[in-house]
């Protein structure tokens, strides 16, 4: 650019008297000062900082996290999945030298663990050797050898609750912080930090003497302690103007606060990248993104590059320019050279490593579960809470569990379209969603809003209303073993064919699946095979509203209505929903919630709040046990019986298919001992997808169990139950002895009486 002879002449002059431009610079700050006081008083601006330094400076996003991996002698996990946690929470594979990171060798393996803090206390980092036998961890050593009862593995953080646009940031204090970074920042950025009183009248001066010679606004002298009264108060405009409040300010901000204060405040504020709606601030949450890892476990080189992004962030991004990154990187390693912070072997050490970004990121992305946590948050915190107290959130999500179902539903993708020979566009429309809790306790341990399960958009789980078929028919036959004076097991029901006239003159005649009719058959065989008029003929004589309230006691939260039509599953639930009535039959008759938090702490780490189990009894365990055992039918011998193509025979499972009209929806409901979980498979826009529950969902849910469930139901009668042989075709009462005869539960107080002698010997041939 070329200057005016003015100009130039004036340069020359400042060449010669270089003490004028330092009078110049002092004046204008004194003038800067005294302009200050004229407009708005220094009491003013020193109450304004204070209000924000001694308050929450920031606005930090609720962080969510998953349940933490605790390891112990006899616990049923495999090494690969403990490894799959650990490559999730960052750490690093190799010969371990500090924390985080992880050695396989055969089958043992070496931990080096951070450490956390839980709201019942910090878990310390720890050295472990964990050896594994058949999918299980038989022992745990310190690095001592001494035994390890219990480790406890940080928890994986799967999301934050932040407004659509906000700023993010994981706040650290300076003792966090790994040795030399601060020493490199302040060599690079402000080598006088601890001297200066907040502005530098050589820093100034020298940025006045680049701006007159580029006869513009090019450079403007700052301190650390400038920048953050910039960021925190002020805008990013480069003028005079700005700058002549920013002076006052910072000289005000030296006064009130020590230069450790100001230092940790730079450090958590300081803008590094911008993740699309999410602005990357601090050093804590820049090396979770840029490495994934704690900033605590960052190397030379690794904090050398953070600290050359300050000059800019996206002119020098090692994402979209890893040359020009490494050439800031080895500039800000050589000025630590000159400083004296490394030697020339270690510098040029530090300068021939890669740039080693590993954008894992630190958050495992789970949209659809994130959708649940925040509708039970929102019953007892406000959106400002969650956006901006920094408030932690720990629940009941399992990363194994999760990576099971989505694996299985991936198999079973490939699965359905080979046996139902459906094409590419068929496919492409099945979309599905699945829950997945702990049987005895509701708490939800993985949950899938959709084939793509990191895809934060309709959450089929939560959102998606569905008529859910045949899940219906257990709760019919549920109300009618409540009444074991009139129904047992062997009760016969009506399977015939029904004709109902409806209010518009039409007549509704459900029909059995295969079109066939099958007369008197005990109410255990009804739900086995699943036969639609004998669940109507059932509910009619039992009476629709009795079961319409049933399922309002089950799950408070759904009101269905009265038609016939209910019997066969005309009730549009959602996923979780279904989940809720299913939960109360996985617990033996315990109403328990869909529990997803466990705790919410504070920033500081104080505990706010636990969710502690909750349910009450809410059917008896006779007709539970009961009910749990014709399920266990259904399993072995009726709908559900495709399962133990997968399932280990010796896994006792409960559960029901359900297929909504013209298999419109594809629905599977069961539990083992240890999981509960509900699937459903269809297409959005409502169309046929050729799919039985039994062909669709059930194949998601039984490749899921096969991977998760290791416990099987227990069937262990409760005293009030008696077993007892019956005939397996007529239910009537036989000798124990008799041929083809077949044990079954009944409630004590009405177990049918054997007949007569020549009968039941009749009935045994």
């Amino acid at each position: 650019m070329h200057l005016p002879a003015s100009a130039r002449s004036a340069l020359n002059f400042v060449k010669r008297h270089p003490w004028l431009l330092t009078t110049a610079v002092l004046f204008l700050i004194v003038t800067a000062i005294l302009g200050t006081l004229a407009s708005r008083s220094l009491e003013r601006l020193d109450a304004r900082i204070q209000e924000v330094f001694d308050g929450p400076k920031w606005s930090i996003p609720a962080r969510v996290y998953a349940r933490p991996l605790e390891l112990y002698q006899g616990l049923s996990i495999t090494m690969q999945d403990t490894i799959a946690e650990l490559t999730s929470l960052g750490y690093q594979q190799q010969a371990i030298d500090g924390p985080g990171q992880f050695n396989p060798v055969g089958n043992r393996l070496s931990i080096q663990t951070r450490g956390f803090r839980f709201a019942d206390g910090a878990e310390k980092g720890a050295s472990l050797v964990v050896q594994w036998q058949n999918n299980a961890i038989t022992e745990m050593r310190d690095a001592n050898g001494n035994d390890v009862p219990i480790a406890r593995l940080e928890p994986v953080l799967i999301g934050r609750i932040s407004p659509a646009q906000s700023e993010d940031r994981l706040l650290v204090s300076l003792d966090q912080l790994p040795p030399g970074l601060i020493d490199a920042l302040l060599a690079v950025e402000d080598p006088k930090f601890y001297q200066h009183p907040g502005i530098s009248i050589r820093g100034i001066a020298r940025a006045v003497w680049v701006n007159l010679k580029e006869w513009r606004f090019a450079q403007g002298g700052s301190t650390l302690t400038q920048q953050l009264i910039k960021n925190l108060f002020l805008t990013r405009e480069r003028s005079l103007k700005r700058k002549l409040t920013e002076w006052p300010m910072a000289l005000i901000l030296e006064r009130r606060y020590d230069k450790d204060q100001i230092l940790q405040a730079f450090a958590n504020e300081v803008f590094f990248a911008q993740d699309r709606s999410r602005a990357i601030h601090g050093f804590g949450l820049a090396s979770y993104y840029f490495f994934n890892k704690p900033v605590q476990e960052l190397k030379t080189h690794q904090f050398a590059l953070l600290v050359g992004l300050l000059k800019g962030p996206s002119y020098y991004s090692p994402i979209r320019h890893p040359n020009r990154a490494t050439q800031r990187r080895n500039l800000v390693l050589r000025i630590m050279q000159r400083a004296g912070l490394l030697d020339e072997a270690a510098a040029t050490a530090a300068q021939a490593q890669p740039l080693g970004i590993s954008r894992q990121a630190d958050i495992q992305q789970q949209p659809a579960y994130l959708d649940l946590v925040r509708e039970q948050l929102t019953r007892d915190y406000s959106t400002e809470d969650l956006h901006k107290n920094g408030l932690s959130i720990f629940t009941n999500f399992d990363p194994a569990v999760q990576r099971a179902l989505e694996q299985s539903l991936d198999e079973a993708y490939d699965h359905i379209a080979m046996e139902n020979g459906l094409d590419q566009q068929q496919l492409q429309a099945l979309e599905a969603a699945a829950i997945i809790s702990k049987a005895n306790t509701g708490e939800v341990v993985a949950l899938l809003g959709g084939r793509e399960a990191r895809y934060a958009g309709f959450n089929r789980a939560l959102d998606a209303a569905r008529p859910i078929g045949s899940l219906m028919k257990p709760f019919v036959y549920l109300t009618a073993l409540l009444q074991p004076q009139n129904y047992s097991l062997v009760t016969p029901v009506d399977d015939s064919a029904i004709f109902l006239d409806q209010p518009d003159g039409s007549i509704w005649a459900p029909a059995n699946f295969t079109g066939i009719s099958h007369g008197q058959v005990p109410l255990i065989t009804a739900l086995t095979q699943s036969y639609n008029q004998a669940a109507v003929n059932t509910g009619l004589t039992l009476g629709v509203e009795r079961i319409s309230a049933l399922l309002t006691r089950l799950n408070p939260s759904i009101t269905p209505g009265e038609l016939p039509s209910l019997l066969l599953g005309a009730l549009d639930l959602s996923v979780v929903d279904t989940a809720e009535l299913y939960q109360t039959l996985a617990s033996s008759g315990f109403t328990t919630p869909l529990r997803v938090i466990r705790e919410i702490q504070a920033v500081d780490g104080t505990l706010l709040q636990r969710y502690p189990l909750g349910g009450k009894q809410t059917i008896d365990q006779a007709t539970m046990h009961i009910l749990n055992y014709a399920l266990q039918n259904v399993m072995r011998q009726g709908t559900g019986r495709r399962a133990y193509r997968y399932l280990d025979p010796s896994l006792a499972v409960a559960g029901k298919s359900g297929t909504s009209n013209d298999q419109r929806d594809s629905w599977f409901a069961g539990y083992s001992g240890d999981y509960a979980s509900v699937v459903w498979m269809g297409n959005d826009d409502n169309t046929p997808t050729e799919l039985t529950g039994s062909r669709g969902a059930l194949e998601v849910w039984s490749r899921t169990f096969q991977k998760i469930s290791t416990t099987g139901l227990r069937f262990n009668a409760p005293p009030s139950v008696e077993y007892a042989a019956v005939h397996p075709d007529t239910g009537v009462r036989v000798d124990e002895g008799c041929r083809g005869s077949r044990r079954l539960p009944f409630h004590r107080d009405h177990v049918p009486p054997i007949e007569a002698r020549a009968l039941l010997e009749s009935r045994c041939r």
